[in-house]
């Protein structure tokens, strides 16, 4: 009898990462807090000029991957400096964080155009953008927390806490590339309108 050899490390890994990932795409439950969410994005972009800029129309392409280096790259920064220079790098780290907090607002803020321009076209993108939206609200909850904790002086807790925030940006960050590699969102281009969202 012929045994299949068991699945090496990187694809038992990757077996795991899509199971989770087509869970969330065939998760109905996740349509009301997206219905929640649709809410709140065409509050913010009623303004067609600010629901042009968020979408990338200045560039001519969508301007949230290019707005999640800047949180992400000053978060790692942060990370790095409290590993390899806990006391001399403490000043720097905490600003790192709290520019980092700064510079999550307009990426979440374009990563919702971009996300409204496409749920209504495809469910799993839907979804998958919502858990997206929670990770990476829930990591910058994290790393506020992580500045407000230097600036009192609990820097050991700062850090910890940039560490728990940095896992769950992994997470959220795991989730954009499969919306936007996998799944090719955002689905319509910056210069056309926002689908009409299908009644349900």
């Amino acid at each position: 009898m012929t045994t299949s050899s068991p699945a090496a490390p990187e694809e038992q890994l990757e077996s795991a990462l899509l199971r989770a990932t087509d869970a969330i795409e065939s998760r109905a439950a996740l349509d009301s807090p997206a219905a929640a969410l649709r809410g709140v994005a065409d509050r913010v972009l009623a303004q067609p000029r600010l629901q042009a800029l968020l979408r990338g129309v200045p560039l001519g392409h969508a301007a949230h991957p290019l707005l999640t280096d800047v949180p992400i790259g000053m978060w790692v920064s942060a990370s790095a400096l409290d590993l390899l220079a806990p006391v001399a790098g403490r000043r720097a780290s905490q600003r790192l964080v709290g520019l980092g907090v700064l510079a999550a607002a307009p990426t979440v803020l374009t990563g919702l155009a971009d996300w409204r321009a496409s749920e209504p076209l495809d469910e799993r993108v839907r979804r998958v953008g919502v858990v997206h939206a929670a990770a990476n609200a829930t990591a910058t909850a994290f790393y506020a927390g992580s500045w407000l904790a230097r600036r009192r002086g609990r820097h050991t807790v700062g850090v910890a806490l940039a560490l728990a925030g940095g896992t769950v940006a992994g997470v959220g960050g795991y989730l954009g590339g499969h919306l936007t590699l996998v799944r090719r969102a955002p689905l319509v281009d910056p210069h056309e309108p926002v689908p009409p969202t299908a009644s349900r």
